[in-house]
């Protein structure tokens, strides 16, 4: 695969002074991520019943004229818009880190209607036998990026640098790249009408279709590097652009999930219904 990366330039000599800002940055950022989550517990050890609403759609913090080709729009998904601070926390840090950003969110019920009214026939079919809620937001959030374009981002995910900085005007596509060089999806940018994505989709309902494993990571998540090693994309270090669980964890995830994480649900229940 030729890749081109915000950590290099084109010729694949990295930009050593932003890359260790940016590193440093994100090193901050998740040692005061960290230190929420003991007043998180506490709180919810006070208040084991509160919950803090996140917004189906908020506008910009910032509004302002934008020539981005990848449209200025988050988006994430749930079993539930009723979260725990830790989970708000998180909210609120990558609104402030993406103030120009409009911010949209589905819950289980939404992404079902959504995949219903946009993606009918069999795609939808596919996604309706998906009985995991990992392996349905897998899905949905490149469909919901194929339709409309914008940055996917995980639950749990947070960026590392303001996302006006790690998007620039002229990008169409970005992925992230893991420290083992794989693709991972917990964000992903991308404009509409995404031919690479398209493929993507291809992968991942071919595999629901005729699913080889009972695991969530093979079968939906793992679709996007290995179809995606077929072209030339843009990819980001994930420790430089965004990162996974500082301000949350499983506990503040899960706690109200009746399957729980799906590392265990897949366990005792099958990933694509028979």
């Amino acid at each position: 695969m030729v890749v081109s990366s915000v950590w290099t330039d084109r010729a694949g000599n990295p930009h050593r002074a932003a890359a260790i800002a940016r590193f440093l940055a994100a090193r901050i950022i998740k040692v005061v991520g960290n230190f929420t989550k003991g007043p998180s517990y506490i709180f919810h050890r006070l208040r084991p019943d509160k919950r803090f609403q996140l917004p189906h759609r908020a506008k910009p913090l910032i509004a302002k004229a934008s020539n981005h080709k990848i449209p200025k729009i988050i988006w994430q998904t749930n079993f539930t818009d009723r979260v725990t601070i830790a989970v708000y926390l998180n909210y609120l840090f990558n609104r402030m880190m993406a103030p120009s950003y409009e911010y949209r969110f589905m819950d289980d019920a939404e992404a079902a209607e959504f995949i219903k009214t946009c993606f009918p026939g069999k795609i939808f079919e596919a996604f309706s036998k998906l009985q995991i809620g990992a392996a349905k937001a897998d899905l949905w959030r490149v469909l919901v990026l194929q339709k409309y374009g914008g940055v996917y981002l995980d639950l749990d995910a947070h960026l590392a640098w303001p996302l006006g900085y790690i998007i620039k005007p002229d990008y169409q596509e970005l992925y992230l790249r893991h420290r083992d060089r794989v693709l991972i999806n917990f964000f992903i940018a991308s404009v509409s009408d995404n031919p690479h994505l398209d493929s993507v989709i291809e992968a991942i309902v071919g595999n629901i279709s005729n699913p080889t494993s009972n695991n969530v990571f093979e079968l939906t998540t793992l679709p996007l590097d290995r179809v995606l090693a077929a072209y030339d994309v843009r990819t980001a270090y994930f420790k430089i652009t965004c990162i996974q669980g500082s301000f949350t964890n499983e506990f503040f995830q899960y706690v109200d999930h009746a399957q729980g994480k799906w590392t265990r649900a897949q366990k005792e229940l099958a990933v694509v219904k028979s």
